[in-house]
């Protein structure tokens, strides 16, 4: 055992067993990154080095210029890339506020005012988890076309609003609330929205953290949703229209190949910076969640 005297006086007790499961840690952390770090190494290689055989892992002259072609590849005079990317973050931010407001407040309706129902209503969620997304494509569509909203915002919000493990993990937190601390709060008079801001949301910031960071990368990754309900190009999100790179499941032209791989990373690293930004929040709803119970 190694003593090594470490902050305001204290001391670090290193073994060779910590040592070890330390080194291994590393090794595996470091061979989960190495797809993210060839993802961002290809982004940046030049023609020359994306072809190369054997291939290269790292790049050795940076280049831009597979972002340039990106934006080429997907510009056109009538819809530019810009368009395709606002669409994007319009869509996904709008779903992600929306669903955490709608999860959050349904749960707390049925777990703290018992409407008359509630555990038939929520016996219907869990039937829900059941079923696979693709199963209610068909019944969504019919939805979407009768009110009118195809082509539309409207008609890539709505359908991804009211996700029903969302419902129920916020439902797991808020029966951990205390009902003490609602009911001391409506004697010193306050309103039940009041309540549910500034106490009960803040409580739940685990719950809606995960929320957001589940809901964006399963938002901002979704192509078919825009497939079967845009029908204009000016409508297509990012997703979607990065597929025409490509040509879809055709394979990659060489002239395409670096735009592909500007794509790719623009795709990606939105993603992880949410999740970590958020993953503390996250580690703790896996702890804190319904599993305990």
């Amino acid at each position: 055992m190694i003593k090594i005297k470490w902050f305001r006086g204290q001391w670090l007790h290193i073994t060779f067993a910590k040592i070890a499961l330390y080194a291994v840690m590393l090794c595996l952390v470091a061979f989960t990154a190495l797809p993210l770090i060839y993802l961002v190494s290809t982004a940046f290689k030049p023609m020359d080095e994306l072809f190369v055989y054997p291939p290269a892992f790292f790049v050795k002259h940076p280049t831009t210029v597979n972002f340039s072609d990106l934006v080429v590849s997907l510009g056109s005079s009538t819809v530019p890339f810009l368009r395709y990317a606002f669409n994007s973050v319009v869509v996904t931010l709008t779903i992600v506020f929306l669903t955490v407001v709608v999860s959050a407040l349904g749960a707390y309706s049925l777990v703290k005012f018992k409407p008359p129902g509630g555990n038939f209503l929520f016996n219907l969620i869990l039937m829900a988890l059941m079923f696979s997304p693709h199963v209610t494509r068909i019944p969504s569509y019919l939805v979407v076309n009768s009110l009118g909203l195809i082509n539309t915002y409207g008609a890539l919000i709505l359908p991804n609003i009211a996700v029903a493990y969302n419902i129920f993990l916020m439902k797991q937190f808020i029966e951990q609330y205390p009902d003490e601390l609602l009911e001391a709060a409506r004697i010193d008079g306050a309103g039940e929205f009041r309540i549910f801001i500034q106490m009960v949301m803040p409580a739940l910031k685990p719950a809606w953290a995960t929320l957001v960071v589940m809901s964006f990368v399963s938002n901002w990754n979704d192509y078919f949703s825009p497939l079967i309900y845009v029908t204009s190009q000016a409508m297509k999100t990012l997703p979607l229209a990065l597929q025409t790179i490509s040509g879809g499941a055709a394979a990659v032209s060489v002239g395409r190949a670096g735009a592909t791989a500007a794509a790719t990373f623009c795709m990606t690293v939105p993603t992880v910076i949410i999740f970590t930004a958020m993953q503390g929040q996250v580690m703790e709803t896996m702890v804190y969640s319904g599993i305990k119970e």
